[in-house]
């Protein structure tokens, strides 16, 4: 994908990577949509950041992505990058039944929330010369934190279905990219924002964007970091990453 030029929704881009990708964007010359659940944190964006426009969307909410597909395709009908970043990342202890209702949740929003949202966008960025749909993962799909068991299959998921969108839409004008963060310094988790084992967001941020800069034919965005996760199994690490992770209470 081009980095400048664009039209770019961005789903969670009210808090995190999402947004931090979105203001980096918008720096370079494109033209960006963030999306999230609270109209009052939306328009505390917009306010901030002049030329940044924002849509509310629930991605839990069928309801919720139609309105939003409706909105952003009568106010931005070139829209030519889908960023697919809403997401929860809970704790979850099998053994407690109570479990259910996050492990719902999480596969609302993880999983069917990027499906249903594709499903609308598809159409308006099949009709564009050049697009791309950017669909996040996790190095939690490649060797499981034990502590969040449904976050970590959600994530597997995404990174199979992207596999599979990717070859469906080969010969069209959509590009398939997929990002697979490390744990990064951010609200996504409790205390994960001052977790010092993981990556300052900015510097996420800042390799991220060179990667897509330098090599705009990308299919997986991985930053060296993630790299010691991504490629566990096939280097023969898996069993030793899990039993770390495993020590990990979150």
């Amino acid at each position: 994908m081009k980095t400048t030029g664009n039209t770019m929704l961005f789903t969670g881009g009210t808090s995190g990577i999402g947004l931090g990708l979105a203001l980096r964007f918008a720096a370079a010359g494109n033209t960006v949509v963030v999306a999230g659940r609270r109209k009052q944190l939306l328009d505390a964006i917009v306010a901030e950041h002049p030329g940044i426009s924002a849509v509310e969307l629930d991605v839990a909410d069928p309801a919720s992505i139609a309105a939003a597909y409706e909105a952003v395709s009568r106010s931005h009908p070139e829209l030519d990058v889908l960023v697919n970043m809403a997401g929860i990342m809970l704790p979850e202890d099998l053994r407690d039944p109570g479990h259910l209702a996050v492990a719902e949740a999480t596969v609302t929003t993880n999983l069917l929330g990027p499906i249903r949202v594709l499903n609308a966008f598809l159409p308006l960025l099949l009709r564009q010369d050049d697009a791309t749909v950017v669909n996040v993962s996790s190095g939690l799909a490649f060797v499981p934190l034990p502590a969040t068991p449904t976050y970590n299959a959600t994530k597997a998921a995404i990174h199979s279905w992207t596999e599979s969108l990717r070859v469906q839409l080969a010969g069209s004008s959509v590009q398939v990219v997929e990002l697979v963060p490390p744990a990064v310094r951010t609200d996504l988790m409790p205390g994960h924002r001052d977790d010092e084992s993981a990556m300052p967001l900015e510097e996420y941020l800042n390799e991220t964007f060179e990667i897509l800069r330098a090599r705009p034919d990308v299919e997986e965005v991985l930053v060296d970091r993630v790299r010691f996760l991504r490629f566990a199994e096939v280097e023969g690490r898996y069993d030793d990453v899990l039993a770390l992770l495993s020590s990990r209470a979150s």
